[in-house]
């Protein structure tokens, strides 16, 4: 049971470590990598598994038994082999020649691992259990093993040649696989001499943790930073830079979560659209027109300054109020009408907004708040148009 024990902390402590990477993602050219790694990690529980029951196998001499696995344990670990191999070469990029031969490398000596198996069906040249039940490891034993071992030291070779010609983290994770390589290697040499201790499940558990604390974790963080920085690019206007319609039904989702759960009891709903915006478009240009939608824009979020604004059509704005400007939603709505009415009469921006507040007994959804708030602005609207410039005057 002192075979298997070790085998059984072995993969404990591997699946805790990797349980991130364990974990099930879509199969896109962006994931190769760690779909790649994912296998690898997988066809090692499968060979500790398989290691783990040798030992129990082993122990309670049941021949059958310890036959079956222990040619699973040589095809499993060469599969680990190869697996790894393909990761290495993933992880780099590289489609060349010297990169193929690896893979290729890989996938020879599995091809030989299991023919020399095969074989030992008919002819003991692995591995054979005497009439007493005692495991004696064969010449092709060896060969196998060795050959794994210089793949191991040939992926350490390219990654650390790899890592000479990279920079920054680059750098310190090529190096990390290298050295990762090497101590597989090392526990492999070890496996060969003592066949009866689970050395190489040792050196697989060394190895993943190296590759799991300077390697995957950052590629991790790096993945999820990329990830966050295209979400906020998807939910960015183009044009002004505030959050776009994608951005404000998302937030509107999360709001009527909140309501739900009893985390928003209040808010406010402030609807913005711009007058004249049709008849600068026609007159001077769509350029003209982005420039108006743009000084609208900065008009609205100097008074809001604590509250989301979302640009959800050509000239159509809203904001979300909570907290300080929720509180102050009067004030502010009042002082952002009273610098458009100087507007009005020197002739810049023109931007006509309705408030409409969060009833808890009346309002059934978030659009009876929009209803009014747009309402509301409609009203401002037709208040600007009566006293506005005939320059300004919109014909929609």
């Amino acid at each position: 049971m002192y075979y298997a024990s070790i085998g059984i902390i072995a993969l404990i402590v591997m699946v805790i470590i990797n349980i991130e990477a364990l974990r099930k993602v879509k199969k896109t050219n962006e994931n190769d990598v760690r779909l790649k790694y994912r296998q690898y990690l997988l066809t090692l529980i499968a060979f500790f598994t398989v290691d783990i029951l040798w030992g129990f196998f082993y122990e309670q001499r049941w021949l059958i038994l310890s036959y079956t696995d222990t040619f699973l344990f040589f095809a499993t670990m060469a599969l680990s082999v190869l697996f790894w191999t393909r990761g290495v070469v993933a992880f780099s990029g590289d489609n060349g020649k010297y990169s193929k031969a690896l893979v290729f490398s890989g996938w020879m000596i599995f091809a030989f691992e299991i023919i020399v198996l095969l074989v030992n069906l008919f002819v003991p040249i692995v591995f054979l259990f005497r009439k007493d039940k005692e495991y004696v490891p064969m010449p092709a034993r060896y060969i196998g093993l060795f050959l794994q071992m210089i793949l191991f030291l040939v992926t350490s070779v390219y990654a650390l040649i790899r890592a000479v010609h990279s920079r920054d983290k680059s750098r310190l994770h090529y190096w990390t696989i290298c050295i990762s390589g090497i101590i597989m290697s090392f526990f492999i040499i070890v496996q060969m001499f003592f066949p009866l201790m689970p050395f190489y499940s040792m050196g697989c558990l060394f190895g993943t943790c190296l590759i799991h604390t300077f390697v995957h974790k950052e590629k991790d963080a790096d993945h999820h930073l990329e990830i966050s920085r295209a979400k906020q690019k998807a939910y960015k206007d183009a044009l002004t830079g505030v959050s776009n319609k994608l951005a404000y039904l998302e937030m509107l989702t999360e709001m009527e979560t909140e309501l739900e759960n009893g985390e928003l009891s209040e808010y406010g709903v402030v609807v913005f659209d711009l007058n004249g915006l049709k008849t600068i478009n026609d007159t001077l240009g769509h350029e003209a027109g982005d420039e108006y939608i743009k000084s609208g824009c900065r008009m609205i979020c100097q008074q809001f300054t604590h509250s989301p604004v979302f640009r959800v059509g050509g000239d159509e704005f809203v904001v979300l109020l909570k907290g300080d400007d929720y509180a102050n939603r009067e004030t502010l709505v009042e002082a952002f009408r009273k610098a458009i009415g100087e507007n009005l009469q020197n002739g810049s921006v023109v931007v006509a907004c309705g408030l409409a507040v969060y009833d808890h007994a009346a309002d059934h959804s978030y659009n009876d708040v929009f209803k009014r708030a747009d309402a509301s602005m409609y009203e401002h609207k037709r208040a600007l148009k009566a006293v506005s410039k005939p320059a300004l005057t919109s014909s929609e």
